[in-house]
């Protein structure tokens, strides 16, 4: 007779799951969901109805929650609220709460967000007698000052009545109440660990689906933008804000463009800060990159064109600022595409430069462009990295296995007939 599963039920819990804003944490998320319930796990996703309409929806097979909110500051303007919801902000949900509350069947919460959605993770496993873990997913101990600053600025001369429900749910206790602790960055999991030596704490890297990327067709993403077919990309997918500083790819690009009449700087995101933004439109004018760099303003998540980019470019570049991990890093790879990145945050702590990366300081635009000219003139160093790096995404990040050893870390709970 087999043993029963250990869990037969997991709440996942997020600020908001929106596929036009698609993140690396709605990537991790979605892709959890999705291989617990192939392995007969019930996986459902609890969010806000940030950016999204309330209700249940399914996505791919993956059931999604949204519920009805507050972003609870008295005296903010719609700005300053538009602001903090395309960062995340800090919201709270009654109905979500609530929604928690009656799972009865729940084996494990997983909350994916501290701050008051995970007190409301707190407060509602503790009531219901069942384990919650939380996963880090940057920025707990490793956001630079200066953004933390901007994340708050929109919030400045308001009054915070959510300090209230804060403190009822017992939010400032969400660490250290969790069964286990999961850093998608080894920076992150270094001082989690430093500062709670006596926790479950695990450094847990992300995913990634493999097949989507490694079958992906460039003439997917030619057939929509017919305009890039015969040009040398240059890569790079991420949302537009300063922590992920295309800026300085802009830079490092206008300083080889000439030198490289055949490459073509292609970005793809979202634009989540709309000053930084601006700012992106404006140096490309300046630096007369106009007929050289094309910025699609992000490809929905199962848009078969944005795998196909990957299989389009010659190389990935990621410029970021602060990285707590790169998924972004593991689709390249999946695609055999070489990859260019900063030596910041998590990216050192699963790369190797040099093997399967080439990594620049942070802020540096001609370290950067000096990567750029070594692989446009080296298709055998191009070919290594992307061989190499590919065969360490199918080993040890394929989402299956991601999965699976997630669950072996779990808290578990006690067998629920």
């Amino acid at each position: 007779m087999s043993e029963p599963p250990a869990f037969r039920r997991i709440v996942h819990v997020m600020r908001r799951f929106v596929p036009a804003k698609w993140g690396g944490t709605e990537s991790v998320v979605f892709h959890l969901a999705r291989e617990f319930s192939r392995l007969g796990i019930e996986s459902p996703i609890y969010a806000t109805s940030m950016f999204a309409r309330e209700g249940k929806e399914t996505v791919r097979g993956v059931e999604i929650h949204r519920f009805p909110y507050s972003l609870p500051w008295w005296g903010l303007t719609p700005e300053a609220r538009h602001a903090l919801e395309l960062k995340g902000g800090n919201p709270f949900s009654l109905s979500l709460l609530n929604a928690l509350r009656r799972e009865k069947s729940a084996s494990l919460f997983h909350a994916h967000v501290q701050h008051r959605l995970g007190g409301s993770v707190r407060f509602a496993a503790r009531r219901l007698g069942i384990p919650y873990a939380v996963s880090i997913h940057g920025g707990h101990h490793t956001l630079p000052g200066e953004q933390t600053r901007q994340m708050l600025a929109p919030t400045k001369g308001t009054i915070e009545w959510g300090k209230a429900a804060g403190l009822l749910l017992g939010a400032r206790h969400t660490l250290d109440d969790a069964g286990a602790i999961f850093c998608v960055g080894q920076d992150e999991y270094d001082a989690m660990r430093q500062e709670r030596p006596g926790q479950s704490v695990h450094y847990q890297p992300n995913g990634v689906d493999l097949p989507r990327f490694r079958d992906a067709q460039a003439e997917d993403f030619f057939h929509q933008f017919p305009q890039l077919r015969g040009k040398r990309i240059i890569l790079c997918v991420s949302r537009v804000d300063p922590q992920k500083n295309q800026l300085l790819l802009v830079e490092a690009f206008a300083s080889v463009a000439a030198s490289l009449p055949d490459h073509h700087l292609v970005l793809i995101g979202a634009e989540v800060v709309e000053e930084y933004g601006r700012k992106l439109r404006e140096e490309i004018a300046a630096r007369g990159l106009q007929r050289r760099a094309t910025w699609i303003p992000g490809l929905a998540p199962n848009d078969p064109s944005l795998p196909g980019a990957f299989r389009a470019a010659e190389v990935f570049v990621l410029p970021s600022a602060h990285e707590p991990f790169g998924i972004v890093i593991l689709e390249a790879w999946a695609a055999s595409l070489p990859v260019i990145a900063t030596r910041v945050g998590g990216i050192p702590g699963f790369t190797t430069d040099a093997e399967n990366i080439l990594l620049t300081p942070s802020g540096e635009s001609e370290a950067m462009a000096e990567k750029l000219r070594t692989l446009a003139g080296s298709p055998g160093l191009r070919s290594s990295l992307a061989k190499n790096g590919f065969h360490l995404a199918e080993m040890r990040y394929d989402w299956p296995a991601i999965a699976r050893q997630l669950l072996s870390l779990y808290p578990k709970p006690e067998f629920q007939p």
